[in-house]
């Protein structure tokens, strides 16, 4: 089965690390314990959802950093 690296999936990590980044006060360190231990632990869910190649992992990572960096440069506290 061929799976595409990028997805509907990929937008929704990037809206959802802009509204962290946008209204929180998160730190990158926090950000990429989060982000880094969600991809993680999709490898060991047993749904469908979570079946992904390497690559997808790969651009969902760029699309949480990229929400999370647009999300807080948009932070104006």
């Amino acid at each position: 089965m061929r799976l595409a690296a990028i997805n509907a999936y990929s937008f929704s990590h990037f809206a959802i690390w802009f509204v962290a980044g946008r209204f929180t006060q998160m730190t990158w360190p926090i950000f990429l314990t989060l982000s880094i231990g969600w991809e993680v632990m999709e490898w060991f869910l047993p749904f469908e959802f979570a079946i992904e190649e390497l690559t997808n992992k790969a651009a969902d990572l760029a699309f949480n950093i990229g929400g999370f960096i647009l999300g807080r440069h948009l932070n104006y506290d």
